[in-house]
């Protein structure tokens, strides 16, 4: 188990996209390299690397009236958009601010309704919002439809072009709840992770990438890339993350075997060094 080797005091753990993890960990915070999660935290302000105020994660200025849109999405998706709305209605009501919500479509709905998972007038709604509050996509239904016609399509098609790069996903264990988990109470207990996940480098959108025939047989390829400036800003994210928490990052990534993971841990290795280094960075 990933705690055993952690210990329970680690709090960040970063990790790039083709690290595959099973999770059951005492610790604060983890940040890994991509996600097929359907969230993700994508800051307005820039993650360049300048000075230490650019890592603020604040998204959107203060203000009377937000903007806000809905992607149901698939599945129990509309179930949990509609009862966001009841919570969001309520908060609104009690601290005094106005948000105005319209739905949008993403993912199977979106395929149905007008044969492209992510239209380009959802694309356009959303990026003239605040901020864009996501349920999930997908279903078997779909599940055999050609590439550009699935659900999952319309989420990266998403994140690429909003440049959701960021994905922060807690995880933490209730007291009243430890009982209720198929895994024991001392595996459980005191769980508070935050795993911050790439988003939209490494495999997923790496190119070359396809299925072609070699040799009388078919070869499919993906290209695992990453820039330079795109671990750089998910570092910084991971550093902030933890500056805030229990001051620990781990990140977890193939140094030992991939050129990627190499560049990945020498450039997190600087960003943290350099601009948080009160945090305790182990790999």
């Amino acid at each position: 188990l990933l705690s055993r080797a952690l210990g329970t005091s680690t709090h960040t753990l970063l990790a790039s996209a083709s690290t595959t993890m099973k999770l059951s960990v005492a610790t604060s915070a983890v940040l890994f390299g991509l996600s097929h999660s359907t969230s993700a935290f994508a800051p307005s302000t820039s993650f360049a690397p300048t000075a230490r105020a650019a890592t603020s994660l604040n998204a959107v200025s203060k203000k009377d009236s937000y903007a806000v849109t809905l992607l149901p999405g698939d599945g129990i998706g509309p179930e949990i958009t509609a009862a966001t709305k009841q919570v969001l209605e309520a908060l609104c009501a009690r601290f005094g601010f106005q948000i105005d919500l319209k739905e949008a479509l993403i993912g199977g709905a979106a395929i149905d309704a007008k044969n492209d998972p992510f239209p380009e007038e959802s694309l356009e709604q959303c990026r003239n919002s605040d901020s864009v509050l996501l349920a999930c996509i997908g279903g078997y239904k779909w599940d055999n439809n050609p590439r550009e016609l699935r659900p999952e399509t319309g989420l990266l098609k998403m994140r690429k072009e909003m440049g959701l790069f960021a994905n922060l996903r807690p995880a933490k264990v209730l007291d009243q709840l430890i009982d209720a988990s198929t895994l024991k109470r001392e595996i459980v207990e005191g769980v508070d992770v935050m795993c911050v996940r790439e988003l939209t480098g490494d495999v997923y959108f790496g190119t070359p990438k396809g299925i072609e025939e070699r040799n009388g047989e078919r070869v499919g390829y993906n290209n695992m890339i990453y820039a330079e400036h795109e671990i750089d800003r998910i570092a910084r994210v991971a550093g902030d993350v933890a500056s805030k928490r229990g001051g620990k990052l781990c990140s977890v990534d193939k140094a030992n075997v991939l050129d990627v993971s190499q560049l990945w841990r020498e450039v997190v290795t600087g960003v943290i060094e350099k601009e948080f280094p009160e945090v305790e960075l182990s790999h």
